[in-house]
């Protein structure tokens, strides 16, 4: 069997160039060469979040360790934090929130739903954070975040990305994002193993003196990127960062409006295709992402067989989650692997098994 299709929504299938990168000698991680490389890495990570901010780097984890990273170095005890939850992340979010000890302050709706980001800003008077998925795994939908920069007073905004970087448009600084973090394993097309990060100025004069994770501590690292010396902080994952490096580049070359348009185009074709079957879309129309659809599967079908014959074809796509577990799938289509040849395969053989 040859190599599977990932359409889930987890690891997509990484560029060619990224796997070439990952072949490459390594160096040491105080290397001038490797440290100009980081540096360029910084550079485009800037262009694909649209920001100029200068605290802009990958940090060493899986987007849960961006997630992790921006919420001790921001969060005191006492302080509160205000979270829209409408899937899995924003459940994660008031998690990690809760362990910094802030007093949170959830907004739900529906999972498949939006939310109204007028109810996430008349949630608290006056909340240190609004903390809020764009792009939500769980369940295929796309959260509004402009209006919440426009509206978030002195908060700091915090933006999960993972799903979104890369993907459909990451706006950092017209949307006024104070923090955003994301994962190289989506729409950039790389292994996951890094959580590419982005601190605004504003949110970097607030960063907690010493938050409660040591290898997580913005301000230590931020004071290795700054100084000419490059002081120590901790050890880089070198080939990671050669793959990110690479991804990056993937994205930029092709061009980021580009890059949204293919996303948009493969993802309405799937999603078109899925209704051709038959098949009922999750989450709210109009707030649906491209990149990430949730579908039901039809009544008395066993979604994991179904799971389980795409994949001895060579095709993987992720169960649900939520309400959506053991009721339906998530289709990933996203990086290399959205490409119109990849929707046309998956349509076909999931017309065939339903069959």
């Amino acid at each position: 069997m040859s190599d599977p299709v990932l359409m889930g929504p987890g690891p997509s299938n990484p560029y060619p160039e990224v796997m070439a990168a990952l072949g490459r000698p390594l160096l040491g991680h105080l290397d001038p060469e490797f440290l100009a490389l980081l540096d360029e890495t910084g550079d485009r990570l800037r262009a694909v979040f649209r920001t100029t901010n200068p605290l802009t780097l990958p940090i060493s984890g899986t987007g849960s360790a961006g997630m992790e990273a921006s919420f001790v170095n921001v969060v005191r005890p006492g302080d509160v934090v205000v979270v829209g939850v409408n899937g899995l992340f924003g459940e994660r979010m008031c998690d990690v929130a809760s362990r910094c000890r802030a007093e949170v302050v959830r907004v739900d709706a529906d999972w498949g739903a939006p939310i109204d980001p007028s109810r996430l800003l008349a949630a608290h008077p006056s909340p240190a954070v609004i903390a809020v998925v764009h792009a939500e795994t769980s369940t295929g939908v796309r959260n509004d975040i402009e209006e919440l920069g426009a509206g978030k007073g002195d908060a700091l905004l915090l933006v999960d990305c993972v799903t979104s970087l890369g993907g459909i448009p990451v706006e950092v600084d017209a949307w006024g994002i104070d923090i955003a973090y994301a994962g190289t394993q989506k729409c950039l097309g790389v292994p996951p193993g890094l959580a590419p990060m982005t601190v605004s100025e504003r949110a970097r004069e607030r960063l907690v003196a010493k938050p409660q994770s040591w290898y997580l501590d913005l301000g230590m690292i931020s004071r290795y990127l700054d100084s000419g010396a490059r002081t120590y902080h901790h050890t880089a994952p070198i080939s990671m960062v050669y793959a990110l490096h690479a991804g990056l580049g993937v994205v930029l070359d092709e061009g980021l409006e580009r890059a949204w348009a293919r996303h948009r185009e493969c993802g309405g074709a799937l999603q078109a295709g899925l209704e051709k079957l038959g098949l009922e879309l999750f989450a709210a129309e109009g707030h649906r992402l491209p990149q990430l659809t949730s579908v039901l599967a039809p009544v008395g079908v066993d979604e994991k067989e179904v799971r389980a014959r795409l994949l001895a074809g060579g095709i993987e796509i992720g169960g649900g989650l939520g309400p959506l577990a053991g009721r339906g799938w998530r289709i990933g289509c996203m990086g290399h692997t959205a490409r119109a040849r990849n929707v046309t395969l998956l349509l076909a053989a999931l017309g065939e098994v339903l069959a």
